[in-house]
């Protein structure tokens, strides 16, 4: 015997022999409900219908539902501007929101690993910010986006309870303690952040920088409103036809779905999330559908599109100027 203390709590039930099977088998599971419900829902759809649906959208619910959009990515684009103020570097505001909003539609459409870490490495990169700070700017959004939807996902089974999902159901209390638990850890982030009072916590002999209690606060409040704008622009689409709470749940429901079987954009994925969730007899199949495909055009598409012409624009920018070196470097700060 070598004489090693097994380790305890989570860390010892995640170094069990047969943990890797059991996260594989959820895995699994969640992976075949949705390709079920996927399965399920595509041989049922009548594409006809959904495209007159979507030819009967009014224009000015789209509008509307657009700017929502715009206001969602602006307030992601202010999770860097978090990071910005945690890690102190010195790219302007209007230069570190750009990045963070043109990395996100990235992130949307193509994947975290692209978006979240490729392109906005390379943006900040070639603005000589080192490293280990475009690392810490990256967990801080990472970290903001989601104390915000714990803290969602801990008040939404107060107000909207899902219908039944292939003949499987489950009690209201059963939701609200799931929920419960979700919000717990955005509130014990935050306490941690009062306790330490802007101290790093060390853990194992690595440093994870805090942020004093007034902008984790700050956090939760953005990142939930960021969350709330996303589902607003869904129920705008949507003409108000289901409740408020039903969209935010899609949305939130959709991003971890697609999140956990690793689809880009979520493809399919938040339209068998929404049309389980949100079709009925009130509002058809086709009515759902369209709704979804065009919420995708407006939230995910059209960003990709302005945000691939800016970056590109920003690379010929830096080319230009390996190719002069004595241009002025405010050029390529637009």
């Amino acid at each position: 015997m070598d004489g090693a203390t097994p380790a305890r709590g989570w860390r010892g039930i995640t170094q069990r022999p047969w943990w890797p099977w059991v996260s594989r088998g959820f895995a699994v599971a969640f992976f075949l409900l949705v390709a079920g419900l996927l399965f399920r829902q595509a041989r049922t759809v009548e594409w006809s219908e959904v495209l007159q649906a979507l030819r009967a959208l009014p224009p000015g619910a789209l509008a509307v539902a657009g700017a929502l959009a715009l206001l969602s990515h602006c307030a992601y684009g202010t999770f860097d501007l978090i990071g910005r103020h945690c890690t102190g570097h010195r790219l302007g505001r209007s230069t570190t929101l750009g990045i963070a909003m043109t990395s996100y539609a990235f992130t949307l459409n193509l994947g975290s690993l692209i978006g979240g870490v490729g392109v906005r490495y390379r943006l900040y990169a070639r603005r000589k910010v080192d490293p280990g700070t475009i690392g810490q700017v990256v967990a801080t959004s990472v970290l903001t986006n989601w104390v915000g939807y714990l803290l969602l996902a801990a008040v939404l089974p107060w107000v909207w309870q899902p219908p039944p999902l292939a003949g499987w159901t489950t009690a209201q209390w059963h939701w609200q303690a799931g929920g419960a638990a979700l919000g717990a850890v955005a509130l014990a982030y935050l306490g941690l952040c009062a306790v330490r009072s802007g101290r790093a916590l060390m853990l194992r002999g690595h440093a994870f920088p805090l942020p004093r209690w007034p902008v984790a606060l700050w956090q939760l409040a953005i990142s939930a409103a960021n969350w709330m704008l996303m589902g607003a622009a869904l129920w705008t689409v949507l003409q108000g036809q289901v409740s408020y709470p039903a969209a935010l749940a899609t949305v939130q429901l959709g991003a971890v779905a697609g999140l956990v079987l690793r689809i880009p954009a979520g493809l399919g994925v938040l339209e068998a999330v929404g049309v389980a969730l949100l079709a009925g007899d009130a509002l058809g199949q086709d009515k759902v559908l369209a709704a979804l495909l065009a919420y995708r055009a407006l939230y995910y598409f059209v960003p990709l599109v302005l945000a691939a012409a800016a970056f590109g624009m920003a690379e010929l920018r830096w080319r230009d100027r390996e190719a002069h070196p004595k241009a002025p470097p405010e050029a390529l700060e637009g």
